[in-house]
């Protein structure tokens, strides 16, 4: 799950990290009742979308007036935001942050993620911050400080040391970064978190460090623990298939290609793609429905499938471990039956009760082409959507 960068300061203003003052509206009108509260003579208004590289698309604006705060956020409030991290998406602008303007001196990166080499909690610091650290880490990798954190002895003050001074920054202010570090740890701990990025933290007039910028993400299997957290989910901002997804449980990522794939568990959907990818396909979408699917999860993965404009065959791949192969059987039936698709189904079925599945699909009557093994079925999912895509029936 991710969060807005004004949700993100609220989570560091918790902690104690130091950030702008700010206020969040949805209307130009907000827009101004915020400028008028946080005083002063310059702000920063900022579209609040899940994703970095605002500024370049037109989604960071600095004005000196009321009359411009309510102009930027007007257009901003009638954007929709496509950059380099939305994956293809154009995430419309619901709400703006207004923020009072700060004095940058310097600006620095700084980061916490899950390292799964490592297995544990890395810091990542430079001294190239506000910039795209992809490109930092591609062209100068010198300049990244890592820090690893141990599972055990947690975050240490000499770690912040190393990484401050890796930075080339001075004693006064490696003592700021140091406690900035531990309320990140603490953060990142205490919710959850599966990454965290300050892209900038900026040396400000005061000669002081403050996160400019917020970044959170959280891991979605722990969102039970957090009802608050979960609560700030903004659907708006995420595919709308994806989203309708993980309300029926099922686990769903849009792909570029035309074959739709269902498969039960994350490790054969994989294979699943990568046998369809060697087969000369292009898989259309990741759908784990999961090793105990039912009749009706299989339903509702239909209407996702269908619901993508470019889909010219389904390839239906279920290991019958702990579910039976013959219930699968009828929730495909019903489900071409009910939803009405209107493409090639391939399905292979291997497990528990194969033979009464196999039958099931075989004395069904409908157009259901069944396949022997995964090589098979992708061959015949291959060329069902190159029939299909080519306009020949099959």
């Amino acid at each position: 799950m991710n969060f807005h960068e004004y949700q993100a300061k609220e989570l560091f203003d918790d902690y104690g990290i130091p950030v702008p003052d700010g206020r969040v509206a949805r209307t130009p009108d907000e827009a101004v009742l915020a400028a008028q509260s946080l005083g002063g003579q310059m702000w920063v208004v900022k579209a609040q979308v899940h994703a970095g590289g605002r500024g370049k698309a037109g989604g960071v604006k600095l004005v000196r007036t009321r009359a411009e705060v309510r102009e930027q956020a007007k257009q901003m409030l009638n954007m929709k935001i496509s950059t380099y991290q939305t994956g293809g998406l154009s995430l419309p602008v619901d709400s703006v942050l207004i923020a009072e303007a700060t004095d940058i001196v310097k600006e620095l990166y700084l980061s916490a993620l899950i390292d799964r080499v490592n297995r544990c909690v890395t810091f990542m610091g430079s001294a190239a911050g506000g910039v795209d650290i992809e490109q930092v880490a591609a062209t100068e990798p010198e300049k990244i400080v890592t820090v690893n954190v141990d599972n055990v002895a947690g975050f240490q003050s000499y770690q912040a040391r190393q990484m401050g001074f890796g930075m080339g920054l001075s004693s006064k202010h490696v003592r700021q970064l140091t406690g900035i570090m531990a309320a990140l740890y603490r953060l990142f701990m205490d919710k959850d978190l599966s990454l965290l990025e300050v892209n900038p933290l900026i040396i400000d007039g005061d000669d002081n460090l403050m996160a400019l910028d917020a970044k959170i993400n959280m891991d979605d299997n722990a969102m039970f623990r957090h009802p608050d957290l979960a609560a700030m989910r903004d659907e708006a901002q995420e595919d709308p298939t994806e989203a309708a997804a993980s309300r029926h449980g099922l686990n769903y990522v849009t792909l570029d290609g035309n074959i739709a794939c269902m498969v039960n568990g994350a490790g054969l959907a994989m294979a699943t793609m990568d046998v369809v990818k060697l087969n000369g396909g292009e898989p259309a979408n990741f759908l784990d429905v999961g090793g105990g699917t039912n009749a009706e999860r299989v339903k509702e993965a239909f209407k996702l499938i269908l619901a993508g404009e470019n889909v010219d065959a389904i390839l239906v791949n279920i290991f019958g471990g702990i579910v039976r192969c013959d219930l699968i059987s009828e929730g495909i039936i019903a489900a071409v039956t009910e939803v009405g698709v209107d493409v090639p189904v391939v399905v292979r079925l291997e497990g528990t009760r194969v033979d009464e599945g196999r039958r099931l699909l075989s004395d069904s009557g409908l157009a259901i082409i069944t396949a022997s093994d995964l090589n098979d079925a992708a061959r015949k999912v291959v060329a069902a959507a190159n029939h299909a895509e080519n306009g020949v029936e099959q």
